[in-house]
């Protein structure tokens, strides 16, 4: 069963598109000939063995799409809506970085400063043959932390993710796994090589720079992130606790190729490396400020670590100029053991995806590329077309 449903916001030229109807019937085209690119898309990748649902939220040259496709629950026909809640898993890190953008903004960090200096006991260990982890290493993957901490759940968000019982261990480690066990945690690492050197993905590092956002702010992460998204984005519905209302949206999710609706990613210590929940909307509401010219997103755009002349890291943005065709643009995946997602932000063509499924596992990914590829090569083509 396939059900979708469409909201098509008309952003600007509303006033000359009235005088102009020439203007007005392009409009309508090219708002035609979007909506069935991304139906074609989402309409495959519902096909596809295991994922039966998705929402795509979408901007281009400043005009909305939304689109929800199939059902949530197997054989229920409950399509996704605008009200869904979704994880976003490691899509966290990008919001998380937008408020880091905002502190050195504010100069509230400097991205050269070690990490030591933001942290209220000594940490010795955070540093290698006296070259410190630095802030900019924690944004960018660079810093030699571990995946995640506590170190006993990185097996399971690698080797054994795939394992029917993986969301119920990750829970238990997670439950009374808090902001004091990590720092304690934190105390134990080792770092084994030159900061800033090599690339090694890092949600710890991520939940790091959220206790450092608190300490430089006094103030809890969470508020500090609802509070900037609400009154620098007007992102009403993104947060990591859920109260009773947003728990009833909550999308339910399936792992791997296991049958059954599966428990939801346990909390991190502060959230900020994968715990945000948002809606659609909310994240059009991202993709556009993410657009605009303004010096939060210049600032967390910045490429910090360069990996080769054309692929780099910014605000934990991956920055990728290889394709002369896209020119530069930035992206993150995100996952959870029943949800994975995408965001591509192409400012070249004014364009912004933000892709989900309620279904996690080892195929997932390149599955929901491919739509986002498909998407991607044909508006291309439609703006080569207007070009002509």
């Amino acid at each position: 069963m396939i059900k979708y449903i469409y909201f098509v916001l008309i952003i600007t030229l509303l006033i000359s598109c009235n005088q102009n109807p020439n203007r007005e019937s392009v409009l309508n085209e090219e708002n035609k000939e979007i909506q069935q690119l991304i139906d074609s898309a989402a309409n495959r990748l519902i096909n596809e063995p295991l994922i039966n649902s998705t929402s795509i939220g979408l901007i281009y040259n400043k005009q909305e799409y939304i689109g929800h496709y199939g059902e949530l629950e197997k054989g229920k026909n409950n399509s996704p809506t605008n009200n869904t809640v979704y994880e976003i898993g490691s899509l966290s890190k990008v919001l998380t970085g937008t408020l880091m953008a905002n502190a050195v903004l504010e100069e509230k960090l400097n991205l050269e400063d070690k990490v030591s200096k933001y942290l209220k006991k000594d940490y010795p260990n955070l540093a290698y043959e006296n070259q410190p982890v630095k802030i900019k290493h924690l944004l960018t993957h660079s810093s030699g932390l571990p995946n995640v901490l506590p170190l006993k759940l990185n097996s399971l968000m690698t080797t054994d993710f795939l394992k029917q019982d993986t969301p119920s261990k990750i829970d238990s480690i997670l439950k009374d796994y808090s902001q004091q066990s990590f720092l304690k945690d934190l105390h134990k690492i080792s770092i084994d090589t030159v900061p800033g050197l090599n690339y090694s993905y890092s949600t710890a590092g991520t939940e790091l720079a959220a206790h450092i956002l608190e300490n430089v702010y006094e103030t809890e992460f969470e508020k500090l992130l609802t509070e900037f998204l609400s009154n620098e984005v007007g992102m009403e519905e993104t947060f990591i606790a859920l109260d009773q209302n947003n728990e009833k949206n909550l999308a339910l999710g399936y792992h791997a190729d296991h049958p059954d609706i599966t428990l939801p990613m346990g909390k991190l210590p502060w959230g900020a490396g994968g715990g945000i929940k948002s809606t659609v909307p909310d994240m059009i509401k991202f993709i556009h400020h993410q657009l605009e010219n303004n010096e939060v997103v210049e600032e967390s755009h910045k490429v910090l670590v360069d990996y080769t002349d054309e692929v780099g890291v910014a605000y934990f943005w991956e920055v990728d100029a290889s394709q002369v065709d896209l020119g530069k643009y930035y992206s993150h995946h995100g996952g959870v053991p029943r949800s994975q997602c995408f965001l591509f932000i192409l400012p070249k063509y004014d364009l912004g995806i933000f892709l989900i499924t309620n279904q996690s596992g080892k195929d997932t990914a390149p599955k929901m590329k491919k739509a986002i590829d498909e998407i991607i090569d044909g508006v291309i083509k439609h703006n080569e077309q207007n070009l002509q």
